[in-house]
């Protein structure tokens, strides 16, 4: 379950493999929890155990008279013996926040070593639905595909539609569908990698659901996030969610092709990310007629050399 927007994980997640056809199940965490240790001999071992639900107690009653009246009634508590009950709840919320965070990150460092020990340029490609992620995607591609190697991990609740677009340029791809969640997490993409077996000094990018809240939050292990905002979006997307464009080390402002046909402050909108990020670099372009690309396609080979 997500902690920012308890957005339920009651449906299995799962990886497709384009290349092979193969389908593997992602167990949620709360059945299933991996450890990876890596011994002071460089050994390393992974094990796993099981959480049994924990379950609350209910205080209230309800009754039923023989003349059909319904009459509830609790036990009643003092002022401070419910502030004390709130107070444990919310510390347990808190918690548990941090205990999914914390098990996020743990992963996520272990994808990001797994990422440097081959010189692979990860990069969580983040944005609202309909921003145009995966026609940028399939343009870079394209225009890329013989000067870099390239690799994809396209996020989706459901369906391969957006993963098969990417395999049509000839690239390799895997399709993580989350099911109901809203944001692609660390193992989700440390099983992702398993699939995609992504080769030594290559790129892969990492397409996440559309969500400007939750992708904002966890860590994938990815070398920088680039946030995608379209024109046909507002200019106030910035500082309407911030925490995704501080997250963010590149804003790509995209479909500047219909900037005569919408009404799009770009200046404002380049101010109100320098606002919340002084340090974010901004790229603007359309990934239709070319225009700009060459800034992002610099931008990309420096990454990928460095």
């Amino acid at each position: 379950m997500c902690v920012t927007c308890g957005c339920s994980d009651d449906a299995e997640a799962k990886v497709s493999n384009l290349q092979t056809g193969t389908v593997v199940a992602i167990h949620p965490e709360s059945e299933t929890h991996h450890h990876t240790h890596v011994l002071a001999d460089g050994k390393v071992v992974t094990h796993s155990h099981s959480h049994e639900p924990v379950t609350e107690t209910d205080h209230h009653h309800t009754h039923v008279l023989p003349d059909g009246k319904v009459v509830t009634d609790s036990h009643s508590r003092d002022i401070n013996e419910v502030s004390q009950i709130h107070a444990k709840i919310h510390g347990r919320t808190i918690s548990l926040e941090h205990e999914i965070l914390g098990k996020n990150n743990l992963i996520a460092a272990q994808n990001r070593g797994w990422f440097k020990g081959r010189n692979i340029l990860a990069l969580n490609l983040v944005s609202s639905p309909g921003s145009g992620k995966t026609t940028l995607l399939t343009r870079t591609i394209n225009d890329l595909k013989h000067e870099l190697s390239l690799s994809v991990i396209e996020g989706d609740q459901e369906t391969t539609n957006d993963a098969e677009k990417i395999k049509d340029t000839g690239c390799k791809v895997v399709q993580v569908n989350t099911g109901s969640g809203c944001h692609l997490d660390a193992a989700m993409v440390e099983q992702g990698l398993q699939q995609l077996n992504p080769p030594i000094n290559s790129i892969v990018m990492i397409e996440n659901v559309g969500n400007l809240v939750c992708p904002a939050l966890f860590d994938l292990g990815e070398l920088a996030k680039v946030v995608i905002l379209s024109v046909t979006e507002g200019e106030d997307k910035p500082i309407k969610y911030p925490y995704m464009f501080r997250a963010s080390e590149i804003m790509i402002l995209t479909k500047i092709d219909l900037l005569p046909y919408v009404k799009f402050d770009v200046q404002r909108c380049i101010e109100y990310a320098k606002q919340v990020n002084p340090q974010i670099q901004i790229f603007q372009l359309s990934a239709q007629t070319g225009v700009g690309l060459e800034n992002w396609y610099e931008w990309l080979s420096q990454k990928a050399v460095n």
